[in-house]
């Protein structure tokens, strides 16, 4: 029997690189899988790609109560149940000083990264079978400071306190709430902070970020697929309230 037979997961973020490989080991494994994301064309790229029947997708805006309520509760009515919750959705705004920052920018990465986050819990919670798992996307820059990305850094720092939070209010339904904490992940997202570190210049800006990494590179979104695997399965039954930082020795 797979891993994830007769389960279902929700992935918000689900058109990214990152959800769509989770979703894709999902699949494999066995699981149905309820993808979430702003965007209709790249959700349904995302469902044409995966090729299963047991794939589909919600258009939502993480940011508001309203949509999040609904994606919550049509995963129900679609797959039944939720046993696996990966809230995923997040942006990175710009880089730029605090003293440059535009509040425009940190509001609006306040509200996905953090409001989407916990209005997902609020809303998804509820929703759940006893027993299952919630996965926050965190990242090292939760653990750690990176000049001119304030608002990513507070945002990816905030979730840790949502996290542990959560896993007291859950713990009598042994639904287990973990985030995880990637470094650098070779995709769309790091191209556009490359970028804003080294306009003109993002494969020098990576070759740094590179150094800082004892394993000498970035992440694959597989790799960090794997980890919300290990996570949501049983084998990790007896894990919740941790970060887990998946980051090739960055920060050892």
């Amino acid at each position: 029997m797979k891993r994830y037979e007769k389960k279902v997961a929700l992935i918000t973020g689900g058109a990214g690189s990152i959800g769509k490989a989770t979703a894709r080991k999902l699949l494999d494994e066995g699981a149905s899988v309820m993808l979430v994301d702003l965007g209709k064309d790249a959700l349904q790229q995302a469902v044409d790609e995966l090729g299963s029947k047991n794939v589909a997708f919600i258009v939502a805006d993480v940011t508001n109560a309203a949509d999040v309520e609904r994606y919550a509760k049509e995963t129900v009515a679609k797959f039944g149940k939720v046993d696996l919750y990966f809230n995923n959705a997040g942006i990175e705004g710009v880089v730029k000083p605090i003293t440059e920052y535009p509040e425009d920018i940190f509001d609006k990465v306040m509200a996905v990264n953090v409001k989407g986050m916990w209005l997902g819990c609020k809303y998804v919670i509820p929703q759940m079978k006893d027993g299952g798992s919630i996965v926050i996307t965190s990242s090292v820059a939760g653990i750690s400071g990176t000049a001119g990305m304030s608002a990513y850094v507070t945002s990816k720092h905030a979730v840790i306190g949502l996290m542990r939070t959560v896993t007291h209010e859950v713990a009598p339904r042994k639904i287990r709430v973990n985030t995880i904490n990637p470094s650098p992940v070779d995709n769309r997202m790091m191209r556009s902070l490359e970028e804003g570190f080294a306009p003109g210049h993002g494969t020098e800006a990576k070759k740094g970020f590179e150094t800082n990494i004892p394993l000498g590179r970035y992440a694959q979104p597989e790799e960090i697929a794997q980890l919300v695997l290990f996570l949501g399965a049983d084998e990790s039954k007896f894990i919740t309230g941790t970060v887990q930082v998946i980051a090739g020795g960055m920060g050892a």
